[in-house]
């Protein structure tokens, strides 16, 4: 006890003054950043996550994700002539290295929100593997190629926007013609895939609609029939017509859950005696193999729900992810998959005990342009590593 405090009881001491342990050499003092430094004037996005890695709370846990991020950007494994020809499977960079396969998924808002030209950018640069999003991010993103959607507020009532014949997501509005517009776009295609398919069983067989293999055939599972969308909108504004150009499956069991939905729904009162045949199935393999056949395996996962469990539950097949980056604002008292941490997929085997993982609690709208322009596009070379 220290000579100012000898005259005080006993009791305040132990309860108020209480020594503390030695503390470790390799605890991180906190620090934020010092605007009146030079360096801090104008700082890049990389040198603004570096400064805030040492804040706490979520200024930490975003500077920790980017780092995950650059791990499995950086990782590489063996040159495709080193393996055997049962090895040959995976991602692979443009030297012929093994890489991570990058699994991200988002949820519909996002893509109705202005971060869907991020996730462009990064589809259209091949930087990501394979994607997951629910339907409302699928159609949201053919429908703004066809019209704008605007800014709103989050305040305005629901009645009165819908005898305005607007749809509100939370402060953007959504026109209701531009759905009109939608209709008149797909529905055609909607015949012509139809038609395909209707060619493809006269030749093949009815069977060939419950033994679904051929990744060319036109008996479609919802991946086909998002790449043959994004062939069809041929804009290079839209996230889907980067997927279908560079290869990139967009995964959405949820594929009816949404205008799509409603489109399809009206296909089949409209549609000869033959309905237009989608099938799971044979995405869920799809995916699955995706993972089983991945030499290092990493989740980005913006929002929760369906996209965040898909791509988890596909990572379960390969015992787990190797990197895990999950940013919503889900709280996890509610046993909610959006509120669940990294550590709970652990225990199902979905992310591996050994793996890099992280939540920011944080909405994505605000962190993730940060955490692309300090890793995807930061303009700095991969170290890559064993």
């Amino acid at each position: 006890m220290s000579r100012a405090n000898e005259k005080l009881p006993d009791m305040l001491a132990d309860a108020v003054l209480k020594e503390s342990v030695p503390i470790p050499e390799d605890f991180v003092k906190v620090e934020g950043i010092d605007y009146s430094k030079p360096e801090a004037t104008d700082m890049r996005a990389t040198d603004l996550i570096g400064a805030m890695k040492n804040m706490g709370f979520q200024a930490s846990s975003l500077g920790q994700a980017c780092d995950i991020i650059n791990d499995m950007r950086s990782w590489r494994g063996k040159h495709i002539d080193e393996l055997e020809d049962h090895e040959k499977k995976g991602s692979f960079d443009d030297k012929g290295y093994q890489k991570t396969t990058i699994f991200m998924g988002y949820t519909s808002n996002l893509i109705s929100s202005g971060l869907r030209e991020t996730l462009r950018y990064l589809v259209q640069n091949k930087m990501v593997d394979a994607i997951v999003a629910s339907a409302g991010g699928i159609e949201e993103d053919l429908i703004k190629c066809l019209a704008p959607t605007f800014l709103g507020e989050f305040s305005l009532k629901g009645a009165s926007l819908r005898d305005q014949g607007l749809n509100r997501i939370g402060n953007l509005l959504v026109p209701n013609d531009n759905y009109c517009k939608f209709e008149e776009w797909i529905v055609p295609i909607l015949d012509k895939m139809l038609e395909e398919q209707e060619e493809y069983v006269a030749k093949h067989g009815s069977s060939c609609l419950d033994a679904n293999t051929d990744v060319e055939s036109p008996i479609w599972t919802p991946s086909k029939m998002i790449d043959r969308l994004g062939k069809e909108i041929n804009d290079e504004s839209s996230v889907l017509y980067w997927a279908h150009k560079n290869k990139i499956p967009i995964f959405c069991p949820s594929i009816t859950d949404g205008s799509i939905g409603d489109m399809l729904f009206f296909h089949t009162f409209k549609a000869s005696p033959n309905q237009l045949r989608v099938d799971v199935v044979g995405d869920i393999r799809r995916i699955n193999s995706l993972s089983m056949e991945a030499s290092k395996a990493g989740m980005i996962i913006l929002g929760g729900g369906l996209i965040k469990h898909h791509i988890a539950n596909a990572c379960l097949m390969r015992n787990g992810a190797d990197f895990a980056v999950y940013i919503n604002t889900g709280q996890e008292f509610d046993g909610s998959d959006a509120g669940a941490r990294p550590d709970e997929a652990i225990s199902w085997g979905k992310i591996k005990a050994d793996a890099h993982s992280v939540k920011v609690y944080a909405d994505a709208t605000i962190v993730f342009p940060l955490v692309v322009a300090a890793t995807f596009a930061s303009g700095k070379n991969i170290k890559y590593k064993n």
